[in-house]
């Protein structure tokens, strides 16, 4: 039962004894000294640290989280899945190949999959920006297999006599060869479950809304000045036609990533791996992936060039760059509704001003630009981050794996907002096009065949300067007869592209 009580007025008895149990339940549990909570002792190459011992991570992961309070930001999920796949993957060919034993393969793959089906997601805790090439995330990927193997073979975690990160989750394997085989992957899963997808869906509204709107006429515009008329319909389906030329060219990029260099070790010689290891390991992906993956016809040069991630960064911002255009047209096409052009009305989504009632804004298009923009800017680091590396290797690797696979999930949801809340929700005011199309003084190009260049000019001079039609102009300085200037100035007919040879 609620208690009110009045301004002035001392809680009831019962209130204060309920308050003084809070405060002192409160109490305790900041008072808790932290030995209370159950902890374990892990050792490096440097020393031994103490760490809690309900969480998977071990003492090279904490290094890595106090040395890196950078950002805030974390792996995103889907390099996680990559990374588990990959481990996953060279489990199973180590185990096959008799590099580490059946149980310790069986336990890894079981751990690794229990972090696919979303388990133990919030032990990957080391920040974005971290050690070069990305060694911290790597052990931090070791040790949660490692110390959750351990429990499935009923071990306590840190028991690394029984399964070790560096001995056995990451046998034949260096952060060098993992972390440019993982941004691979992850780019790849990225492509299929966000933006590939996102773009289709996109295509295939934008065709829709094309043939629904393939009989209206509107002014075209270049220069933001009138030009000659278009169809609105043939206005969306060269945006669609652009999206499907930008699918293209991101597909072919994305062959890059089929090629991986895990096998390479530590500096491409594949140093402590088996002869089979390479090709087996790929072999699993590329079956756990249903993708065609193949080997790195050499594996040195596999880990020094970031060329595959500049490829598909480059794909992803030229996709950006036109995303742009296409948000600024439909803000423009959908701008008023008094003041504008108003030939389309974007569906309204929220109120837009907190002033201004009644007012509705094009988010979702302007919300598109702001994405790509941030596309655009990781691009530049990507860029930046792929000339850095030096001889054997590229130490910028975790802010490529980063923003690249970010770029591509950015842009799939984006499109994917897009179209759900914005592309499929248009409707066109053909009133309007109509009359801008047919007031629009670029018709008199279409008089320059018949009257020819200078005495057009002069028509339209007039037409701005009185305000009269260019059809009442041209018919009054009898330059051409009623019936030839219906013909010429058809819109149906000026608007019609020609067929395809």
């Amino acid at each position: 039962m609620a208690v009110a009580i009045l301004p002035g007025q001392s809680p009831p008895i019962i209130l204060k004894y309920f308050l003084f149990i809070f405060y002192l339940h409160r109490l305790e549990r900041l008072e808790k000294p932290m030995s209370d909570r159950p902890m374990r002792t892990e050792r490096d190459s440097m020393g031994e640290r103490q760490l809690p011992d309900d969480v998977y991570y071990g003492i090279q992961t904490l290094r890595a989280v106090e040395n890196f309070p950078i950002s805030g930001l974390k792996p995103l999920p889907i390099y996680i899945d990559a990374c588990m796949l990959l481990k996953k993957a060279t489990a199973i060919a180590n185990g096959e190949l008799g590099c580490i034993s059946p149980e310790l393969s069986q336990a890894i793959v079981q751990a690794a999959d229990e972090v696919l089906q979303g388990n133990w997601r919030d032990q990957f805790v080391v920040d974005v920006y971290q050690a070069g090439a990305g060694t911290s995330h790597h052990m931090n990927v070791n040790e949660v297999l490692a110390n959750r193997a351990l429990e499935l073979l009923g071990h306590a975690k840190g028991d690394y006599h029984h399964v070790n990160p560096n001995d056995h989750v990451n046998y034949g394997q260096s952060t060098n060869d993992v972390i440019p085989t993982a941004i691979r992957l992850g780019g790849l899963l990225a492509l299929e479950h966000t933006l590939l997808p996102a773009i289709a869906q996109a295509i295939s509204t934008l065709d829709t809304k094309a043939d629904e709107y393939q009989t209206i006429v509107r002014s075209g515009r270049t220069h933001l000045q009138d030009a000659v008329p278009v169809r609105l319909g043939e206005t969306f389906r060269a945006w669609a036609q652009i999206l499907a030329d930008h699918l293209v060219r991101i597909e072919t990029a994305s062959f890059d990533l089929m090629v991986l260099g895990i096998g390479g070790s530590a500096a491409g010689t594949g140093l402590n791996t088996h002869p089979d290891y390479r090709q087996r390991v790929v072999a699993v992906l590329s079956e756990l992936l249903q993708k065609p993956l193949k080997p790195a016809p050499h594996l040195m040069a596999a880990m020094q060039s970031m060329a595959p991630f500049v490829n598909v960064s480059g794909a992803l911002r030229n996709l950006a760059q036109d995303l742009v255009k296409v948000s600024h047209d439909l803000r423009l096409l959908d701008s008023g509704p008094k003041t504008g052009f108003k030939e389309i009305q974007l569906p309204p989504v929220q109120p837009g001003s907190s002033i201004m009632p009644g007012k509705y804004n094009p988010v979702m298009a302007e919300m598109t630009s702001m994405v790509c923009f941030q596309v655009m800017g990781y691009d530049g680091a990507i860029a930046l981050a792929a000339q850095a590396g030096q001889l054997e290797l590229n130490v910028m690797m975790p802010l490529i794996a980063y923003n690249l696979i970010h770029s591509i999930e950015l842009l799939g949801n984006t499109l994917t907002a897009l179209t759900d809340k914005g592309l499929k929700g248009i409707t066109a005011n053909a009133e309007r096009c109509h009359a801008y199309a047919e007031g629009s003084l670029a018709l008199v190009t279409a008089l320059n065949p018949h009257i020819g260049y200078l005495n057009a000019a002069a028509v339209a001079k007039e037409s701005l300067e009185t305000g009269r039609s260019l059809r009442q102009i041209v018919l009054n300085k009898g330059l051409m007869s009623e019936a030839d200037l219906a013909t010429v100035l058809d819109l149906d007919q000026m608007s019609t592209l020609p067929p395809l040879q």
